[in-house]
């Protein structure tokens, strides 16, 4: 089978100049563990976006939503299938293949391990490219941000509250956490829904089906 991942050589050496705690990274490592085996498919695999890396036929996981345009590197490829997290992307990357809706999923099992009692009031979580100017001057907000996911889930953990959106946000759910709004594209959290990895492999495997059929 091939698989383009967090663990091919070309994106673990880019590592040594980039902050792998981020969303993309630990979304890879779960498609990995938990859909890919239980999905039945011919297909090669891409979980993760790194320039000029792909297959023909591949399903690939476009999760890059802010900036879809990085995609156009998929264009030389055939027949692909481009798993999208939210809705509105596939419009935007259906030029590269065919667009496919996948709620965006976490390990459940495992951010559940990490709840505690609440301590603390509200935070932003997430990477801080994602946080609004308003939130970053907000007074006595704390941030919860580009740290080692075992630090970021334990600290997480703590707070009531959580401005979030994407895995971040469906992690303070597991948690918790009440999750609140400060992205104008999201303005009703209940969009952030919980789904576990190994649901949202059956998911996929219906959508594959129903696009072979």
């Amino acid at each position: 089978m091939q698989i383009f991942s967090h663990e091919s050589p070309l994106y673990r050496d880019s590592l040594r100049t980039r902050n792998h705690n981020n969303g993309a990274y630990w979304y890879s490592v779960e498609i990995c563990q938990h859909i890919i085996p239980r999905v039945k498919t011919e297909r090669p695999w891409v979980t993760i976006g790194y320039d000029g890396q792909c297959f023909d036929h591949a399903i690939v996981f476009a999760h890059c939503n802010l900036y879809p345009h990085v995609y156009s590197y998929l264009a030389p490829f055939k027949d692909l299938v481009l798993v999208c997290s939210w809705p509105q992307q596939m419009e935007a990357v259906k030029q590269w293949g065919t667009p496919l809706f996948l709620p965006m999923s976490v390990d459940t099992k495992y951010v559940a391990k990490y709840r505690r009692p609440k301590d603390r009031e509200a935070c932003f979580a997430g990477r801080m490219e994602k946080c609004t100017t308003e939130l970053k001057h907000t007074y006595g907000l704390e941030f919860v941000a580009e740290v080692e996911r075992d630090v970021f889930l334990t600290e997480l953990a703590r707070y009531r509250k959580a401005y979030a959106i994407d895995r971040a946000a469906i992690e303070a759910k597991v948690l918790g956490c009440e999750v609140l709004p400060y992205d104008r594209r999201f303005p009703d959290p209940s969009f952030w829904r919980v789904l576990d990895s190994r649901d949202a492999a059956a998911i996929l495997q219906d959508e594959l089906d129903r696009l072979d059929s």
